[in-house]
């Protein structure tokens, strides 16, 4: 198989270039002319590099981009432009070869007949189950511009939530991270020069003295073993993590921690309802709503939850008869979709509680972090001082002997 670059034109009169997959360039000519292209020239692409190719490997579609690109479609399809027009047009607008490729991909198949939510669908990666579904509920009612800005919305406030809550833990993992390197290197450099002393000495030590000495012992002449373990344990925690009982069992542990349990349950709640409001008010069923919720939820134990709802309410139960079975959806939850079911108003409901949870992560995300500096500068210098005060009273005791 072999890449071809081709100029052409198309039935309106406008100017094509691109690349195209085949066996040889008239396989590629008749599938051009397939497409209602005359070509005007054609030659067989140069090949790219391999470090290009690894480097376009791990170069991946970020999510702004698809919030981005879902703007653009906006925009133009308002403007009244052909999805096909409109997908050739942000290709060729792409800000990364990556973006323009699956673009162009994604083009050719709507120019092959294909929709627009079946083309989506062949690049996971980059649009999700969710993001596809919409679309296609847009498709089916005649609404994509407005199916796409209601994307675009929903994964802005998704990336937003997401961030704060990531951002939240650089600053400690930094600061938790220097500490460990820095008590590795006394404990590796330093103390084993002040042992020594010690012990030419030969004076008796404070008992919390020796319990730095022996770690600093151990740390000296079994770090490389210590460091192979705890690489070892990672990769199997790792690879646990990746089972289906591993997530589950993660995921379980992470809501149980104080405090960072329930920003997590915050967050998944206010995404498990943003994703609920946005497909209801795109068309979509509530059993199709919570079938592909689980998909794009991110948590294993709310993943659980979606796919036991869903067979809930496919076999007659009202969806807030099946939360209400779960104790993780909090009972205003279910008290709200309730209300909503009853009225006929759900999308709203669940836009309104959507909100509501957005605001409790934000405000949440700003307690814990005032809260871990403080403990942080004091669990920091305690850790500190015990160490100084293992090492110096020891030292001060014999100069004082002097």
């Amino acid at each position: 198989m072999a890449v071809f670059s081709y100029n052409a034109v198309d039935q309106e009169g406008n100017q094509r270039k691109g690349t195209i997959d085949a066996v040889n360039m008239d396989v590629a000519v008749t599938a051009l002319q397939r497409r209602g292209l005359v070509v005007a020239g054609i030659d067989e692409a140069q090949k790219p590099s391999a470090l290009f190719e690894r480097l376009n490997l791990f170069q991946g579609v970020s999510n702004r981009d698809v919030v981005m690109l879902s703007r653009q479609i906006t925009t133009l399809f308002e403007a009244q432009v052909s999805a096909l027009r409109t997908f050739r047009l942000l290709a060729s607008e792409a800000r990364t070869p990556l973006l323009s490729e699956k673009l162009t991909e994604i083009g050719n198949d709507i120019q092959s007949g294909s929709t627009i939510s079946a083309a989506l669908s062949k690049h996971p990666s980059m649009f999700s189950a969710f993001y596809v579904n919409l679309v296609r509920a847009g498709e089916e009612s005649g609404k994509l511009d407005e199916t796409f800005s209601f994307l675009a919305d929903y994964l802005d406030r998704n990336y937003e939530i997401t961030q704060k809550a990531r951002n939240a833990l650089i600053y400690p993992a930094f600061v938790t991270a220097t500490f460990v390197v820095v008590m590795v290197m006394m404990m590796t450099l330093v103390i084993p020069r002040l042992s020594a002393i010690l012990t030419e000495v030969g004076q008796e030590v404070p008992i919390y003295t020796k319990v730095v000495i022996g770690i600093s012992t151990f740390m000296t002449n079994y770090f490389l073993l210590f460091a192979l373990a705890v690489v070892i344990g990672a990769v199997l925690l790792l690879r646990y993590s990746g089972t289906e009982g591993g997530r589950l069992a993660l995921s379980q542990t992470r809501l149980r921690i104080p405090q960072v349990g329930l920003i997590y349950q915050q967050l998944f709640l206010s995404r498990l309802t943003d994703n609920l409001s946005t497909m209801l008010r795109s068309g979509i069923q509530m059993v199709r709503g919570l079938e592909v919720s689980s998909f794009v939820v991110g948590d294993a134990v709310y993943e659980r939850i979606l796919t036991e709802a869903t067979n809930d309410v496919k076999g007659g139960l009202p969806a807030s008869e099946a939360f209400r079975k779960h104790p993780e959806i909090p009972g205003i939850v279910v008290a709200m979709i309730k209300i909503g079911e009853e009225t006929g108003n759900l999308s709203k409901i669940l836009d309104t509680l959507a909100r509501f949870y957005r605001r409790e992560v934000s405000n949440s995300i700003d307690t814990l972090v005032g809260l871990i500096e403080p403990f942080m500068i004091v669990g920091l210098a305690v850790g500190v001082a015990f160490l100084l005060a293992a090492v110096l009273i020891p030292i001060y005791n014999i100069s004082a002997g002097f």
